[in-house]
C-alpha cells in the first residue's frame, strides 16, 4: 500500500519512517497507528488515524468537496487545513487554523481517542481542535458531500461536532445562519484578513434577531449594512432572491434553540454558495461545469443606497437619484441640517414639519403610505405575527410613540404587525419593494391629500387631451395618405424584380419629386418567419407603437434585427416608406443599417443589423446596467451621437430631420458604439430649405423642441434640442420626467437649477464619480443646456456641437434658462445660428452656471 506524503508516493515502509521522523514529539501524545488497507475510507478518517499534509479526503458520493492542507497564493510558507470546492480549488469554503497557521509541512490530523480532532504542527503541540473531549468513545471524521466535515461516534453514528456549527467566510447549501436564542450560540460569517491571509478580518455578517431577523454586516463596531427584516420570503431589501427560486430555496427556521436563514439547492441547479469577501462583500456565486468558472449571481451591498443609515433618520435614498438628491426626506419631514445636506452630508437625517397630534386619548394623526421600499432597521420595533394590518394600524395609532408600521409577512396580502418608535433609519427604494405607513400630522396628510386629488384630476384631463389629438393626428393621416397614393405605389406590392426572393429594387420618389432608385434587398416573407422561428416570443428583442422587434438568424449565419409592423401599428406607410429611403441612401457609422425590407400582404417588415447590447435607455436607466458605462464610454456615445447627427444634417446628400430622437432610439454595438435609429418620422430637406411647419406634430414628448412641440415648425435645431437632453441624460442617468423630485417639473428644470447656483457637478450620475474627468462632465452639461434653450436662433448646429465636444478650450457662451413649455423666446424665429449668442463672439471659459 503507498500513501502520499508531502506530494510524493513513496512505499508504506518508507512512509512510516517518514512519519516517525518528522513527528517523534507527536508520539508523545499518542500513538499514530497506521490502518490497514481494507480499513480506510477516501471520506473518512477513523478513529486514531492519521491524516499529513499531502493527503486528501474527498467528500462521499459526489466528490464535490476537498479536504487537504493548502498556502494561499502569495503566503506559500504558511500551511492551512481547509475545504475547499474540488472543481475550483481556489475556492477555500472552510478553514480549521486560520488563526494559527503552520510554518511547514509538518501538520498532522487526527482522532484522538477521546473523540476530538485535532491539528497537531511539528512540535507536537495543538494548532486546532474541534474541542469535543469527553465523550471518552470511538469516533470518526468524515467529509460529507455537502462540504461537512463531522466527527461521529462509530457505533451509533451520532454527531459530535461538525464544522457547519463553525463557518469561516463562506455558507454552503445546508448551513445555518443565525443564532441559539437559549445558549446565545452564533452562526455568522467572519471575511478574511486578506486574499492571502485567512485570519479573521474587519467584517463580520449576522442575523440580527431584536427584531424581525435580518442579515447585518459589521464593521468591528459599525454597521454598514442591513438587508432589510425578514417578510416571510424574503429579506426586505434583497429582492432578487425569489428571481432565483428554481435555483434554490430559502427559508427562515424560528425554533426555541435555533432562529436561522437556510438555502438549500433545488434538483438540477448550479452549486452556489455565499461568501464574504475580504472587502466586506457578500457575493452569491454559481458555478458554471461549461466554462469552468464562477458567475456571481447576487452581491450586497450594491450601491450608495445599501450603506447604513446612509439618508439619516426619516430619510429616503434613491440610488436612481443624482449625487446630492440621492437623499430625500419622507413626506412630512425636512432635513436637520439644510447646510449639511447642501454638503453631500445626510447622515444627520429629517425631522417634522408639523409634530403629531396625539394625546389625551384621541388623534388627528392618519399615515402615509410609502411604496416600493426597503423596510427600516427593526431594532426599536415590536412584533406581533398574530394580528392583521388593519389592526396593526389602530394599535399605532393608539400608541404616541408608534411612528410608522408595516406587515411583518407580505405573504396572503399581509399580516401581522412591525410597529417602529422614535425614529426610522435606513429606508431605500427598491425595486419591487414593499410598503411602510408613516405617521403625520393631519395637516401634513391634507398636502398629501391635496396633491393627489389634484393628481386624479390631471391625469384623466391629459388622458382625454391626449386621446383627442391622437384621434385628430389619425384623421389629418388619413388624409394625407389618400393625397399620397400615388407616390405609396410600392407599399402596395408593386415592385420592380419583387418576384426575386432575395434582391429588389425599390423605386419611389421624393417630396421634392425627385426619383430615387434604392438597390436595396428584398427579403421573402417565409425566410423571415424560418429565420426569427416564426416569431417566436423567445426571439422578440422588444416592442413599441410601431410593433415588435425580433431577433433573427439569414441563411448566410447572420444575425439580424427584424421589426415588424403590423395592421396595428401607429407607424404606418409613410414611415415605412421613409426608413426605406432615408437609410437606405444614409452611410455612416453611427447610423443603424438597413440591410432589406419585405412587405407581404399587410405586413411591412424591415431588416437591420443585428446590434447585441440593445438601446442606451437600457442602460443610464437600469440601477443594475448604469455601471457598465464608465465615463469614458459615456463620452465615446455623446460625441458618437453628436457626430451621427451632424451627418444627417450636413454631410449627407440629403439633408434629413429625424424629428424622434430618444435615448431609446440610440442603440448600441458590441463596442457601445452609438446608432442612431428609427427614422419612420424622419424629413428631408431640399435646396436651400432650413425650416418647415406640419400639422402632424409627431415624437416624443421631453425630447421635442418647443417651437415643434407647439407650433409644428422645425428645423436642424429641433434634433439639437432633443440631443441636448440626451445628452444631459447620459451624464445624470435621470430621465427627462424627473418625476420623483419635489419642485422640478422635469430634467432641464433641475439641470438648469443647479447650474445657476454653481454646482453643476451634482448632476453626475452616482456611478460615474471613480471614473468622470469633472472638466469634460462640466463642459458637456454646458452644452447641453446650450441645446436646449427656447429660442432655437440660440441652439448651435450639430457642426458647432462637435467642435465644442472635441476641442475642451473652446469658449463657451452662456445659456439662456429652459422654459419648459411655460413661456415662449421673446425674439422673433430666424432661420439660421445666432451670431449674438454664437461660441464665436463670446469669451466665457467659465463652466460652472453663475
Amino acid at each position: 500500500m503507498n500513501f502520499l506524503v508531502q506530494g510524493q508516493e513513496v512505499s508504506s515502509v518508507m512512509a512510516a519512517t517518514t512519519i516517525i521522523f518528522l513527528h517523534i514529539p507527536a508520539l508523545i501524545f499518542s500513538v499514530l497507528l497506521l490502518p490497514s488497507a481494507g480499513s480506510i475510507e477516501p471520506d473518512t478518517l477513523n478513529n486514531g488515524g492519521n491524516f499529513t499534509d499531502g493527503n486528501t479526503l474527498i467528500s462521499e458520493a459526489g466528490g464535490s468537496f476537498t479536504l487537504g492542507f493548502f498556502s494561499p497564493a502569495g503566503a506559500p510558507t504558511k500551511r492551512y487545513l481547509g475545504i475547499w470546492f474540488t472543481a475550483s480549488p481556489d475556492v477555500i469554503c472552510w478553514v480549521a487554523n486560520r488563526e494559527a497557521p503552520l510554518n511547514n509541512t509538518s501538520g498532522v490530523l487526527m482522532v484522538s481517542a477521546g473523540g476530538s480532532l485535532q491539528l497537531i504542527d511539528g512540535s507536537g503541540q495543538a494548532a486546532w481542535s474541534s474541542n469535543t473531549t469527553g465523550y471518552s468513545v470511538a469516533a470518526v471524521a468524515q467529509l460529507l458531500d455537502t462540504g461537512n466535515l463531522v466527527v461521529r461516534e462509530q457505533s451509533s453514528g451520532s454527531i459530535l461536532w461538525q464544522s457547519f456549527d463553525h463557518p469561516s467566510n463562506t455558507l454552503l447549501a445546508g448551513m445555518r445562519f443565525g443564532k441559539n436564542p437559549q445558549t446565545g450560540e452564533e452562526w455568522s460569517l467572519t471575511s478574511w484578513r486578506a486574499p492571502n491571509d485567512p485570519a479573521t478580518g474587519h467584517y463580520r455578517q449576522v442575523l440580527d434577531t431584536k427584531g424581525l431577523p435580518e442579515s447585518v454586516l459589521w464593521q468591528g463596531k459599525d454597521k454598514k449594512f442591513s438587508t432589510g427584516p425578514w417578510n416571510g420570503l424574503r429579506f426586505s431589501g434583497i429582492p432578487e432572491i425569489t428571481s432565483y427560486s428554481t435555483e434554490f430555496s430559502v427559508e427562515l427556521v424560528v425554533r426555541p434553540d435555533e432562529i436561522a436563514y437556510v438555502f438549500n439547492h433545488t434538483a438540477g441547479a448550479p452549486f452556489s454558495l455565499l461568501v464574504l469577501n475580504e472587502d466586506g462583500v457578500l457575493k452569491r456565486l454559481a458555478w458554471d461545469p461549461d466554462n469552468r468558472g464562477w458567475t456571481v449571481w447576487m452581491q450586497s451591498p450594491r450601491d450608495p443606497c445599501d450603506d447604513y443609515g446612509k439618508c439619516g433618520a426619516f430619510g429616503l435614498c434613491n440610488e436612481d437619484g443624482a449625487a446630492t438628491l440621492i437623499c430625500s426626506c419622507i413626506l412630512g419631514f425636512i432635513p436637520v441640517s439644510p447646510t449639511e445636506w447642501s454638503m453631500r452630508e445626510s447622515r444627520g437625517g429629517c425631522r417634522r414639519n408639523v409634530p403629531l397630534e396625539c394625546g389625551n386619548g384621541t388623534t388627528t394623526d392618519g399615515f402615509m403610505v410609502l411604496r416600493g421600499v426597503k423596510l427600516p432597521d427593526t431594532d426599536n420595533t415590536t412584533v406581533d405575527m398574530s394580528v392583521t394590518l388593519e389592526q396593526c394600524r389602530v394599535r399605532c395609532i393608539a400608541n404616541c410613540s408608534c411612528v410608522a408600521y408595516a406587515p411583518a409577512d407580505i405573504r396572503g396580502g399581509g399580516s401581522g404587525c412591525i410597529m417602529w418608535k422614535d425614529d426610522i433609519v435606513d429606508v431605500r427604494y427598491i425595486e419591487n419593494g414593499q410598503e411602510l405607513y408613516v405617521r403625520l400630522a393631519k395637516s401634513e396628510l391634507l398636502v398629501h391629500e391635496k396633491r393627489r386629488d389634484m393628481a386624479k384630476i390631471v391625469f384623466p384631463v391629459t388622458v382625454s387631451l391626449l386621446a383627442l389629438t391622437s384621434a385628430a393626428m389619425y384623421l389629418v393621416w388619413i388624409c394625407i395618405l389618400r393625397g399620397r397614393a400615388t407616390s405609396l405605389k410600392f407599399l402596395q406590392g408593386r415592385y420592380q424584380n419583387s418576384h426575386k426572393k432575395t434582391r429588389g429594387l425599390v423605386s419611389a420618389s421624393d417630396e421634392h419629386g425627385e426619383e430615387l432608385d434604392l438597390d436595396l434587398p428584398f427579403v421573402c416573407f417565409g425566410d423571415i418567419v424560418s429565420a426569427t422561428n416564426n416569431f417566436s416570443e423567445d426571439n422578440m428583442l422588444g416592442q413599441g407603437g410601431f410593433g415588435k422587434v425580433y431577433k433573427g438568424m439569414m441563411d448566410d449565419n447572420k444575425e439580424v434585427a427584424i421589426k415588424r409592423l403590423g395592421k396595428g401599428s401607429r407607424q404606418g406607410a409613410e414611415e415605412f416608406r421613409n426608413e426605406v429611403v432615408l437609410i437606405a441612401k444614409l452611410q455612416h457609422r453611427n447610423l443603424v443599417r438597413l440591410l432589406g425590407y419585405c412587405i407581404h400582404g399587410d405586413e411591412k417588415l424591415l431588416i437591420y443589423e443585428y446590434l447585441p447590447n440593445r438601446s442606451l435607455d437600457s442602460f443610464i436607466f437600469n440601477a443594475a446596467n448604469k455601471k457598465i458605462l464608465d465615463w469614458p464610454t459615456r463620452f465615446k456615445i455623446i460625441k458618437g451621437v453628436a457626430r451621427g447627427l451632424l451627418y444627417l444634417h450636413q454631410d449627407s446628400r440629403l439633408t434629413i430631420i429625424h424629428r424622434d430622437l430618444k435615448s431609446s432610439n440610440i442603440l448600441l454595438d458590441t463596442d457601445m458604439n452609438p446608432k442612431i435609429s428609427d427614422f419612420g418620422m424622419a424629413r428631408i430637406f431640399g435646396g436651400n430649405e432650413q425650416e418647415a411647419n406640419t400639422n402632424r406634430v409627431v415624437g416624443t414628448y421631453g425630447y421635442m423642441s418647443p417651437e415643434y412641440a407647439m407650433d409644428g415648425a422645425f428645423s436642424v435645431k429641433s434634433d439639437t434640442y432633443s440631443f441636448g437632453v440626451i445628452l444631459l441624460e447620459i451624464i445624470s442617468g435621470l430621465k427627462i420626467t424627473l418625476t420623483r423630485f419635489t419642485g422640478f417639473p422635469n430634467l432641464l428644470a433641475y439641470a438648469w437649477s443647479i447650474w445657476q447656483d454653481g454646482k453643476a457637478i451634482d448632476l453626475l450620475d452616482t456611478s460615474l464619480v471613480e471614473t468622470c474627468s469633472p472638466g469634460e462632465a462640466l463642459r458637456c452639461i454646458h452644452i447641453g443646456l446650450l441645446c436646449v434653450q427656447d429660442n432655437p436662433n440660440s441652439r448651435p448646429l450639430m457642426s458647432s456641437v462637435v467642435f465644442m465636444l472635441e476641442n475642451e478650450f473652446t469658449p463657451l457662451s452662456v445659456p439662456r434658462q429652459p422654459v419648459y413649455f411655460s413661456q415662449r423666446y421673446p425674439e422673433p424665429q430666424g432661420t439660421g445660428e445666432s451670431t449674438s449668442n454664437s461660441v464665436n463672439s463670446m469669451s466665457v471659459t467659465m463652466l460652472e452656471g453663475r
